[in-house]
């Protein structure tokens, strides 16, 4: 494929519920997912509601990328802005989808968010990117579109020598993000988690190439 016909495009606001559909296919199976809601059907006909929170919030205060042909989605919050606050989770609609959830599905969303935060807060001193969400469609992972995603920010975070931070809780996703220069800050159990754990990465700015240190 034509390399500039891969470079990821700000997502327009019009394609935002599309974006949804593809983050909960990415995310059909994510661990963390799969904790909040175990039944596969109900997981699947909820996530795209879930997912409005994170795409809205980051086209409102963030920057939403998209690969040309919608096959992949990356959510970031920009520096001094990667705490969601509570007003703005509501302007974009955060007291619907969560509702949805259920008692027990809201407590373990609750519950996963809370210690992230405190994992986020806890790693992270001073201005950052924050990498919110990235999924790639199932039929087209491994070709690319991820590394993709990740690098159009990473080379704004590495222009301003800036860091990058993210969290994930499914294991098969920390070697893609080691390969761009992430590095694991912590490997926790998450309390009450029933076995799902928590990294923590974080990826300090590089030096652009053929920059070099007197």
């Amino acid at each position: 494929m034509n390399q500039s016909k891969r470079e990821p495009i700000l997502l327009p606001a019009e394609q935002a519920i599309d974006a949804c559909q593809v983050l909960a296919r990415a995310f059909q199976h994510d661990p963390l997912m799969a904790f909040v809601l175990p039944n596969e059907r109900r997981r699947a006909a909820l996530l795209p509601a879930l997912f409005r929170v994170t795409v809205h919030y980051c086209l409102r205060y963030g920057q939403v990328y998209a690969s040309p042909g919608l096959e992949g989605i990356a959510c970031w919050l920009p520096p001094d802005h990667t705490t969601p606050t509570l007003g703005r989770l509501l302007s974009v609609g955060l007291r619907f989808p969560p509702l949805r959830l259920g008692p027990r599905g809201l407590w373990r969303l609750g519950l996963t968010e809370r210690y992230a935060a405190q994992q986020h807060a806890f790693h992270t001193h001073g201005p950052h990117w924050y990498l919110w969400a990235l999924g790639v469609d199932p039929p087209y992972q491994g070709q690319g579109i991820g590394s993709a995603l990740l690098r159009v920010v990473c080379q704004q975070a590495d222009a301003h020598h800036l860091p990058c931070y993210l969290e994930t809780q499914n294991p098969r996703n920390v070697g893609f993000y080691e390969r761009h220069g992430f590095q694991v800050v912590s490997e926790t159990a998450i309390p009450h988690g029933q076995g799902l754990r928590l990294w923590a990465m974080l990826r300090e700015a590089q030096p652009s190439p053929g920059s070099f240190s007197p």
